[in-house]
């Protein structure tokens, strides 16, 4: 049977993309009294949703700004943003009775299970009348409006079409270029993209350096690309993870270094001069271990330090050992890439779309929210603000 004999179903909104922000454009426009139609090629809603957070889902941020959003248009965020805020979404959080708090640095964190953030998606999805499905996977034959597209054997018409396919990060979970490739078709111009909010891999000599420290966790000031973060790091037995370094992977390049100061809040070489007059019998190697992991310093001392009272130690030696712990400079050979990224780093140029509505310029009713535009956010419940932000623009025009 041809696709022009088979029956067509027209609905005013279809949105390809059952995630964060995928949801809360339904939600937005079937508020709205639009008839809305979700779809999703995956064999349930919110994948990622579900797995963030450790499963307890970082759902936004109480502080979350256009500073803390990578772009090539750093201000293009600034519009969503400021229409939907966290407390926004939080507002959201309480009506459904969602019992949450804050972890550190406004992160909010489900008590229970990301699980309550899906469900109360869904609810308010079923309470807009908007129609979510699984297991459809779609081809768009025809750029209207009316759009015409195909799934699970049907063809469906709509007079706007939303693009919240997210980007290539988690592939297990169902991640896919779709949303890239589409743009691509359109002659949209792209920004590079890659993983980030990634861990760093190292190989060879320097992963033999930190070999037997998987598990160790340092308070640091980490440093990459230019931008620093006041986090943890975490040694693995593939490189170096943590908050601090998933933050800074976002800013890393390949070549460059990671510079990590694994005691931000002391100054360490007049710490070493007060001791060396207070206390001279006292080894280095114990002075530094009532700092820092014992078997992050016995690792230091292999590699770099010598022990002796820090009575002998002079100003130089003073000066190395601060150079050691302060100004320790990684070099990556790569990241774990977006097999275990949370983000993608780049994609639908901004310059191609509304700041106010997320709408393609070139092509009437066409919208692109969430990962899949070149907007990125730092770790910590920013991302899925964008997500809800970028969704709810969309969803009160379309």
């Amino acid at each position: 049977m041809s696709g022009a004999s088979r029956p067509t179903r027209h609905w005013d909104v279809v949105i390809i993309g059952a995630g964060a922000a995928g949801l809360m454009c339904a939600i937005t426009a079937g508020q709205r009294g639009r008839r809305v139609l979700v779809l999703d090629h995956a064999n349930k809603v919110g994948k990622k949703i579900l797995m963030s957070g450790g499963g307890r889902c970082n759902f936004t941020n109480m502080y979350s700004g256009p500073e803390n959003f990578l772009s090539a248009n750093p201000h293009f965020c600034k519009s969503a943003l400021s229409r939907y805020t966290p407390w926004d979404f939080i507002a959201l959080v309480e009506k459904h009775g969602v019992p949450y708090h804050e972890k550190k640095l406004g992160q909010l964190f489900c008590d229970r299970s990301s699980k309550d953030i899906v469900a109360l998606l869904l609810a308010e999805c079923r309470a807009a009348g908007a129609e979510v499905r699984t297991h459809a996977p779609v081809e768009i034959e025809q750029l209207g409006p009316p759009h015409r597209l195909h799934t699970q054997g049907e063809d469906i018409a709509c007079d706007s079409l939303v693009i919240a396919t997210g980007g290539y990060s988690i592939p297990r979970m169902g991640a896919t270029g779709f949303g890239f490739d589409f743009a691509r078709q359109l002659g949209m111009k792209l920004q590079p993209t890659r993983a980030a909010l990634v861990p760093f891999v190292l190989e060879g000599r320097k992963l033999k350096q930190i070999e037997g420290l998987a598990g160790v966790s340092v308070d640091t000031s980490s440093e990459a690309g230019g931008a620093t973060f006041r986090e943890n790091i975490l040694f693995t037995h593939k490189g170096l993870s943590g908050p601090a370094m998933l933050q800074v992977s976002s800013y890393w390049e390949p070549g460059e270094c990671v510079r990590v100061d694994l005691l931000p809040d002391l100054d360490l070489e007049q710490h070493l001069k007060d001791l060396r007059r207070e206390r001279p019998r006292q080894g280095l190697r114990t002075a530094l271990a009532d700092l820092l992991p014992r078997s992050l310093v016995n690792r230091w001392f292999e590699l770099w330090l010598a022990d002796k009272p820090v009575a002998d130690l002079s100003d130089g030696l003073i000066a190395d050992c601060t150079r050691a712990i302060k100004r320790w400079r990684v070099w990556p050979a790569d990241t774990e890439g977006y097999r275990t990224a949370e983000v993608t780093l780049g994609g639908v140029d901004t310059s191609g779309l509304s700041s106010q509505t997320m709408a393609c310029i070139d092509h009437p009713d066409l919208y692109f929210i969430g990962e899949v535009v070149d907007v990125t956010g730092h770790l910590g419940g920013h991302n899925f603000q964008w997500a809800w932000a970028s969704g709810h623009a969309a969803g009160s025009v379309v």
